[in-house]
């Protein structure tokens, strides 16, 4: 398994070390992410990185990686939040059941591109 990104992956100008970094902080995120389906605050932690290691991810292929654990979290949390308002009228149970299910998607499909060395790629619309 190659755990440093090559040129053509983008690199950004970053050393092998600076990149394998890059990787252990992206595959932090992602468990942070996993484990917030036991203890929420873990999400938040995550978040917290993301946006403080941003800078150093761009240019690189973890950008990408950081960009969807980014919108990850705040689709997550939004959809969440509607979830739980309209639990009041039961509908959001489905709701929630449905965020839940697409947060584990979007885990599970983020730390299978990374740890294939590739950048995740959104469903294009059009």
């Amino acid at each position: 398994m190659n755990d440093i990104v090559t040129p053509a992956a983008g690199s950004a100008g970053k050393t092998p070390e600076e990149l394998a970094g890059l990787k252990t902080v992206t595959q932090v995120v992602y468990a942070l992410q996993a484990l917030a389906f036991l203890w929420g605050i873990t999400a938040i932690v995550g978040i917290v990185i993301n946006y403080v290691k941003r800078d150093d991810a761009r240019g690189t292929l973890y950008e990408n990686h950081f960009d969807w654990q980014i919108r990850t979290f705040w689709w997550g949390l939004l959809w969440g939040v509607v979830g739980v308002v309209l639990s009041l009228v039961f509908v959001g149970i489905f709701v929630l059941i449905a965020v839940w299910i697409w947060m584990i998607y979007r885990v599970v499909k983020g730390w299978l591109k990374l740890s294939e060395g590739k950048p995740v790629v959104p469903a294009q619309i059009g």
